[in-house]
């Protein structure tokens, strides 16, 4: 998130602080019928602007709040995808997201039993919503995690 926004010319902390808190509730409230909608009394509670909160609560298709915003779209189609490219450098030979490349992700989509609670679906929607290739969003989005691979803990054994 951070990396589009730097590209798009958006608020890079605003950014970040949603994509931290996008699923801050996932534990507590871990259905779809509470979640993110109970997680938004919780935000509002706390002050958190409610452009953020309507990113949060759009990344869920379930909820019916369509995305509209750059924020509102790229949150979407990051959330997935970053799940799935960390899954994939668990299973690197050195555990890193340094050994990911756009092949390995395209090539992992098709295997329905690795990380099979990611949604293939939204991850190609999302860069559909964002009007960017899937090859060039998987490789914008691993170069982004890879540049900061130590602060995520995904540099592995390299």
């Amino acid at each position: 998130m951070a990396a589009y926004a730097r590209k798009l010319g958006e608020d890079e902390v605003k950014w970040s602080v949603t994509a931290l808190l996008h699923d801050f509730d996932w534990e507590i409230h871990p259905t779809l019928d509470e979640h993110p909608q109970k997680g938004d009394a919780i935000l509002e509670a706390r002050g958190v602007p409610e452009e953020i909160r309507r990113a949060i609560l759009s990344h869920a298709n379930h909820t019916g709040v369509p995305r509209q915003s750059p924020l509102e779209k790229t949150l979407y189609a990051c959330d997935e995808l970053a799940g799935f490219i960390t899954a994939i450098s668990y299973v690197k030979p050195n555990r890193s997201v340094l050994e990911v490349d756009v092949s390995s992700v395209k090539k992992k989509m098709k295997d329905k039993a690795f990380a099979r609670s990611v949604n293939r679906q939204d991850i190609v929607e999302g860069a559909q919503e964002l009007g960017i290739p899937l090859d060039e969003h998987i490789d914008f989005c691993v170069k982004a995690m890879q540049e900061r691979a130590e602060e995520l803990g995904l540099k592995g054994n390299l």
